[in-house]
């Protein structure tokens, strides 16, 4: 048995810079792997658990970027050098051939769809230096959700890529006892090589696998929802309009980032004339929010939880005001029930009237601590007190829809 120190692949084994490539990323897989089980199964019921697993997911993304660099970057090489050729040939080495472009594949696809996910979600574990120069995408609640679900398809196409691979290694060492674990562990030299020649139908194998992989994730992937009031909550108040769309949002600061969200689900009651009523209102609003219909990036579990909106618990959330006019907009004045605590809340906007349709926008802070929500963040290191909650909508005047 001859052993090579050369850079270089032949026909017979591989060089130092091909193992390199092989051992580092089998390194970082295994890495990349359990931190990510731990980052998904840390608790987060405290700052300090929290921190803790923002810390396990920034890892777990800084060691995925990695992978994918060290990958492509190994695909090159290999691409320049000759292939060695295999042991075995028939079906064995077929069946080879397949795992390692499902490998290859998988190499690329599974950071590539992480970093996908995490650039579109409003996330608060951050890659880290060198990396957190990467581009960020458009923030997308719906495509994120189906991004994180393929990733964690593509994740058990690797696995399993992985498993057959150290499966067939093992058979070399114990059964056959032949060097193909040593070429590339040392760069062993075997004496005898098989005569098969690669071919393109383990690449279309694989090819199918990953086709496979991303029909179930498209599958298991939520129907994209509406940014415009559904119809799960009711509200019970006078309304002369009716609103077309709008967006219900909130913000807030989760380890240092801002984290937008919004509620899919909630309905305004809209009372509303520009002359002013006798006590010099313009009229009243009435708002129900299925408080369980929040999307918050990745943290949309966190928020709803009993520590937070406790959806379970507190399904609805309303708010009744008065509108009147204040300065060059308006103001909704009135109380705000969340989570069984009900608040006096003025909420000013501005109302663009023209003629039966009305285009409205407004913000108003909040404050968790007055809901008695996060007990066990005492201070903003993790989660901030204040919640920037925004609304906008258009609507039109109800005698005008019934007129279309």
């Amino acid at each position: 048995m001859i052993r090579r120190t050369e850079a270089t692949n032949t026909e017979a084994t591989y060089g130092w810079v091909e193992r390199a490539f092989h051992w580092s990323i089998a390194v970082l897989i295994l890495t990349a792997l359990v931190l990510g089980k731990l980052a998904s199964d840390a608790p987060y019921a405290s700052d300090a658990e929290l921190s803790r697993k923002a810390f396990l997911f920034s890892f777990h993304k800084t060691v995925g970027v990695t992978i994918f660099l060290v990958a492509l970057a190994r695909i090159v090489w290999a691409v320049s050098q000759p292939r060695p050729k295999p042991l075995h040939g028939g079906i064995e080495g077929f069946a080879a051939a397949a795992v390692h472009w499902l490998l290859y594949g998988s190499l690329v696809l599974v950071p590539l769809l992480g970093w996908a996910h995490h650039a579109t979600s409003q996330g608060f574990a951050p890659i880290w230096w060198p990396y957190g120069v990467l581009p960020d995408l458009p923030k997308d609640p719906v495509l994120s959700e189906r991004l994180g679900i393929l990733h964690v398809i593509f994740v058990r196409v690797l696995v399993v890529s992985l498993l057959l691979h150290i499966a067939g290694t093992l058979k070399h060492i114990v059964i056959d006892r032949d060097k193909t674990f040593a070429r590339m562990w040392s760069g062993a030299e075997p004496e005898t090589l098989s005569a098969a020649r690669p071919h393109v139908l383990p690449v279309a194998v694989a090819g199918t696998v990953w086709a496979i992989a991303l029909g179930v994730g498209l599958a298991l992937t939520p129907p994209e929802g509406t940014a415009a009031p559904a119809g799960s909550t009711a509200v019970g108040g006078a309304s002369n309009w009716t609103v077309e769309e709008g967006t219900l949002s909130i913000s807030v600061t989760q380890m240092g980032s801002a984290v937008t969200g919004s509620f899919a689900d909630w309905q305004a009651a809209i009372d509303f004339d520009e002359t002013p009523l006798t006590d010099g209102t313009n009229g009243t609003v009435e708002v129900s929010v299925a408080t369980g219909s929040l999307t918050l990036g990745s943290v949309s579990t966190q928020a709803t939880s009993a520590d937070f909106l406790s959806s379970e618990a507190f399904p609805t959330a309303t708010f009744d005001a008065a509108i009147r006019a204040e300065g060059e907009g308006y103001v909704a004045d009135g109380t705000l029930d969340l989570r069984g605590v009900t608040i006096p809340l003025v909420m000013p906007f501005t109302l663009d009237l023209e003629g039966d349709r009305a285009v409205m926008a407004g913000q108003v802070m909040l404050d968790r601590r007055d809901f008695g929500m996060g007990e066990t963040y005492p201070d903003e290191s993790s989660v901030g007190f204040g919640v920037t909650v925004d609304v906008a909508l258009t609507a039109v005047r109800s005698d005008a829809v019934t007129d279309r």
